[in-house]
């Protein structure tokens, strides 16, 4: 028999808990100290569930019924009621910037029986830089489950009148893994940024500006000998073209890394851009120079600390500017250049391609080049790296002898 208003205000309490049913599985339950709670009752994927619709009289008979019909007919379609209580009260309670935290410190962890490592530290502290700038101060306060597509869009079209485009798209990929992460936690329903595909103006891909003709990487060494400048900067200036690593990968390199008498220098997964160990073969001419700066900074933690605290390596930027003092501007070259200064002159000279790229750490390694190995055909990279050393050194000379002024030269670009 349906319930009414009066049943359930003259239901009283008795020694236990019980049911007054209304219909379609709703009932009142009477708690023995008079407390009368809304109840629905249902099935879902054959189990038997329970739905707590509040507390009567706060929730109304009509009000309990509406919700109880509402159930109903999200189980004919095939969602279940309660999940879908939980994610709305999730997007009341689950902010995106506590979410995106949470994710990250677990992208910087990895478990303990993983093989992979965690997020190198200078992808994190990139990824956060852009989130606290751009991301936060837009949606981080808002709960995630609530945040629209058009919302979102708007922020990152923010960024786009920047002329930020590659930092719009990252900080869309970036958002899309917190969002399936917050999906896969109960705290959003799906991942919103999948209806942003194509709403963005595409990015450009620009190779780093680089010098590949022999006779120009000469001149660009002599302006390196030349180069007047704090020892650090001019020692990391002179090592880049031997060893061709990514910048940061350069400016933090710690004392702990190196094995001079193995002429090694091992790079561990966590500074590396694809999460994978890396080993660099050391020419003559590299020991060389890590022997004269391990007399000045050898002492400590990192190769090139910076000038303002021995506890934290030289500024990102720093390599550029030496370029820029050196007269080169951004379109000729950059300390990133020297990556692709090597790889086009290798590949040129017939090296390997596979142990190119191995010594590359690039990150596209397709299904002939099989599983990346970092210390696969290493006998063959250092026979290469030495020999990229002495053709380095090669160019250098030749150019000196060349020129009719030779340092005069560069000292004379590098003052203009």
């Amino acid at each position: 028999m349906a319930l009414t208003e009066v049943t359930i205000r003259n239901a009283k309490p008795a020694e236990k808990d019980r049911k007054i049913f209304d219909g379609g599985g709703l009932y009142l339950l009477v708690k023995k100290n008079g407390t009368k709670l809304w109840r629905q009752k249902y099935r879902f994927a054959g189990v038997e569930r329970l739905l707590a619709l509040g507390i009567y009289p706060d929730v109304a008979l009509k009000q309990a019924r509406e919700w109880r019909d509402d159930a109903r007919k999200l189980i004919a379609s095939g969602q279940d009621p309660g999940t879908e209580k939980k994610l709305k009260k999730a997007a009341l309670t689950d902010t995106f910037q506590p979410i995106a935290l949470e994710w990250m410190e677990m992208q910087a962890t990895p478990a303990k029986d993983s093989r992979k490592a965690a997020l190198a530290e200078v992808t994190v502290g990139k990824a956060l830089w852009s989130l606290n700038k751009y991301v936060f101060p837009e949606i981080g306060s808002r709960p995630i489950g609530l945040i629209t597509a058009p919302e979102l869009l708007r922020m990152l079209k923010k960024i786009e009148k920047l002329g930020l485009h590659e930092t719009a798209h990252r900080a869309r990929a970036r958002c899309g893994q917190i969002w399936r992460y917050a999906v896969a936690t109960g705290r959003a329903a799906r991942d919103i940024t999948v209806d942003l595909r194509g709403a963005l103006a595409p990015v450009v891909s620009e190779n780093y500006a680089a010098i590949t003709d022999p006779r120009q990487i000469g001149a660009l060494l002599l302006a390196i000998d030349a180069y007047n400048g704090t020892p650090g900067t001019t020692i990391a200036l002179k090592l880049s073209p031997y060893v061709f690593v990514r910048p940061s990968e350069l400016r933090r390199a710690e004392w702990n890394e190196f094995t001079l008498d193995r002429c090694e220098w091992r790079i561990p997964a966590e500074r590396m851009k694809m999460s994978d160990p890396h080993i660099v073969p050391l020419s003559k001419q590299a020991l060389a120079l890590l022997k004269e700066l391990n007399l000045i900074t050898g002492r400590g933690r990192y190769l090139f600390p910076s000038l303002r605290s021995a506890e934290r390596p030289m500024s990102d930027n720093t390599i550029n500017a030496a370029l820029r003092r050196l007269g080169y501007s951004t379109d000729e070259m950059t300390g990133h250049g020297f990556r692709s200064l090597a790889s086009t002159c290798l590949n040129e000279q017939g090296w390997n391609p596979d142990w190119i790229e191995i010594q590359l750490a690039h990150g596209e390694r397709n299904k002939v080049r099989a599983a990346y190995n970092h210390a696969r055909y290493l006998p063959q990279r250092r026979e290469m790296m030495q020999a990229w050393a002495d053709y380095l050194d090669d160019l250098r000379l030749k150019k000196n002898q060349t020129s009719k002024n030779g340092i005069e030269d560069v000292l004379q670009k590098q003052v203009a």
